[in-house]
C-alpha cells in the first residue's frame, strides 16, 4: 500500500504544477495587447500571394514513417547496452526486431511512402 502512495503523490504533483503554472502565467502575464503584439508571427515577412497551400500526402506519410522508425530505435538502445549480458533467447528476439524493422521498411518503400517529390 505505500507504493500506491507514492504513486498517487506524484500523480497529484503531476497535475498540480502544470496548473500552478497556468494559473501563474494568467496571473502574472502581460495584459497590454496591441495590434503588433497579437499579430501573427511566422518568420519576418509578410506573404505574398496565397497563403493557403494544400500539401501532398506523401509529405505526411513520410514524416509519419520517419517517426515510426525514430522511435523503434530508442527500443534498440536498452538492448545495445545490455547485449553482452543477455541470454541467447534475448539476442534472437533483438535481430528478429531488426528484421521486422527491416521488411517494414522493405514495405514502405514499395509502397513507395519514402519517395518525397
Amino acid at each position: 500500500m505505500n507504493t500506491w502512495l507514492y504513486v498517487g503523490i506524484f500523480v497529484a504533483l503531476s497535475l498540480f504544477f502544470p496548473a500552478l503554472l497556468a494559473v501563474l502565467g494568467m496571473i502574472l502575464g502581460p495584459r497590454r495587447p496591441n495590434p503588433i503584439k497579437t499579430d501573427v508571427y511566422e518568420c519576418g515577412m509578410e506573404t505574398v500571394g496565397d497563403t493557403w497551400v494544400q500539401f501532398k500526402v506523401q509529405y505526411y506519410l513520410f514524416a509519419l514513417v520517419f517517426l515510426i522508425f525514430d522511435v523503434e530505435v530508442v527500443f534498440l538502445y536498452p538492448w545495445a547496452v545490455a547485449y553482452h549480458a543477455l541470454p541467447l533467447y534475448g539476442v534472437v528476439e533483438g535481430v528478429l526486431f531488426v528484421v521486422m524493422l527491416a521488411a517494414a521498411l522493405v514495405y514502405a518503400w514499395r509502397k513507395g511512402a519514402l519517395e518525397w517529390a
